[in-house]
């Protein structure tokens, strides 16, 4: 279970905080959804639980223990939005690999099971897959990391109505296993699987 207390970002470039009193709890394994418009801190957050940045106030807990940054880096996985613009592999097998050269064949394969990625050839260059395809594969890149915490950065972003149904199916198996906090603008499908939905509102969490 992660919770965030009281969190507050305040870097000093910015006049205001970007995040205020921040109070969270997300269950395991559950999907939880912020939602809100652009410039809201949604992203802000993402790479605060994932250790990218540390709270000015406050703290952020895993499993009722205080988790520095670093030590955050280790639970969490961090699906940016447009993951595809991010691949460093030149094939599929080597995306996965990337910082992890001890992973064994059988592992490789049992993720791409996981986001349903078996029929596509591993050595296939990731720019080639399709959207859909594309985005399932970050996540893969995740989940080879075995992360307890997966949070997703507008994870529909640029798809079509096929692609979006293949990621959404992907979402609500995932969500029976790990804990996913998913932040996006839009709300539709999202919502509608979500285990609890809050809004983010310059910078303050509101029940939505």
């Amino acid at each position: 279970m992660l919770s965030l207390v009281n969190v507050t970002y305040h870097p000093p470039a910015s006049p205001h905080p970007i995040l205020q009193q921040i109070n969270l709890t997300v269950p395991a394994p559950s999907l939880t959804l912020i939602v809100g418009s652009s410039g809201a801190g949604k992203t802000t957050l993402l790479e605060l639980v994932a250790g990218l940045a540390a709270p000015t106030q406050g703290h952020i807990r895993w499993r009722d223990q205080a988790l520095k940054p670093q030590d955050l880096q280790m639970v969490a996985g961090l699906v940016f939005q447009f993951p595809e613009r991010h691949f460093c592999g030149l094939t599929v097998l080597e995306e996965l690999r990337l910082g992890h050269p001890e992973l064994t064949f059988d592992q490789v394969q049992q993720v791409l099971e996981t986001v349903h990625l078996t029929d596509v050839p591993w050595h296939q260059p990731p720019h080639l897959l399709s959207g859909g395809q594309q985005r399932r594969l970050a996540l893969a890149v995740q989940l080879i990391r075995q992360p307890y915490l997966l949070l997703l950065d507008e994870p529909l972003a640029g798809l079509d109505w096929s692609m979006r149904r293949q990621v959404l199916q992907l979402l609500q198996e995932l969500k029976q296993q790990w804990s996913l906090l998913v932040v996006s603008h839009d709300t539709r499908e999202l919502s509608a699987m979500a285990d609890q939905v809050w809004r983010l509102e310059r910078g303050t969490l509101v029940a939505p």
